[in-house]
């Protein structure tokens, strides 16, 4: 009776280590497990840890809560102001709800991954060049917002969304290129220009004050003199008075400090 009895016991107790093994699960840190009992939702969402189901009847599905990072593919599109580009990008987004994400959509990566092909295309075909190349900020927040608003009732959440390249045409790229070039030749003209004239303004105003201190003028010429024999010692420069050249050209003129002519054979 007693052999029965123990015998009993430990296949009592082998069938409920069974049974342990067999319901006991591990819900890990990162990890949300949605348990279906018969097919329909059971319960609340199970927390990280131990959790136990029933055998044979519940079925425990672990859902990822971590950030995923999905590449989306180049997509080709026409922008606003008719230029073909093919632009890629990049979409951080987490599961906020384990049971929508399971129930409500087959496969929420790859949903997620058709919305947003679509949504930058979509976005490719709204938005000029200049956008695309200079404004990021601003699309990839309209492009977070247009792949958002379907994935709330998946339970996603997109954390965030970036443009990573703009591959241009060949040709495009050289018009660009020219462009730039003309653009910045015009800045050198303009302020090339710009500084000549101020230079004018500068001397026309040191001309003046010279043709009122004529020494002044002979001081400039030697400092001339000056600069050149510093740089090129070889090099001789006499300073040739205007008014002498203004002299050579009528000789028949009074001479230039103002006593009157002599007649001839005086």
């Amino acid at each position: 009776m007693l052999q029965e009895l123990l015998t009993a016991a430990a296949a009592a107790g082998s069938a409920g280590v069974l049974y342990i093994a067999s319901a006991a699960r591990i819900v890990k840190q990162y990890e949300r497990g949605v348990v279906l009992r018969l097919g329909r939702l059971a319960g609340e969402v199970r927390q990280p840890g131990f959790t136990m189901i029933v055998p044979v009847v519940d079925r425990l599905h672990k859902v990822n809560m971590q950030i995923v990072t999905m590449p989306v593919p180049a997509q080709e599109g026409i922008t606003r102001d008719n230029v073909t580009v093919r632009v890629d990008a990049v979409v951080y987004f987490k599961v906020v709800d384990a049971a929508y994400a399971l129930i409500r959509v087959e496969d929420y990566k790859f949903a997620v991954s058709q919305m947003a092909q679509t949504s930058l295309r979509s976005i490719i075909g709204k938005s000029d060049l200049d956008d695309l190349l200079s404004n990021r900020e601003k699309l990839n927040q309209g492009l977070e917002l247009m792949i958002d608003s379907p994935a709330i009732g998946w339970g996603v959440q997109i954390d965030r969304v970036e443009i990573k390249d703009v591959s241009l045409p060949e040709t495009m790229k050289r018009s660009m290129a020219r462009q730039a070039e003309a653009d910045r030749e015009r800045r050198a003209r303009v302020i090339n220009a710009d500084a000549e004239r101020q230079a004018s303004k500068v001397l026309a105003e040191a001309a003046r004050e010279m043709s009122q201190t004529p020494a002044a003028l002979q001081l400039r010429l030697l400092q001339t003199v000056v600069a050149v024999a510093a740089e090129k010692n070889s090099t001789l420069v006499l300073p040739f008075p205007v008014e002498l050249l203004r002299f050579l050209e009528n000789p028949q003129r009074a001479p230039l400090d103002g006593t009157p002519e002599r007649p001839a054979g005086m």
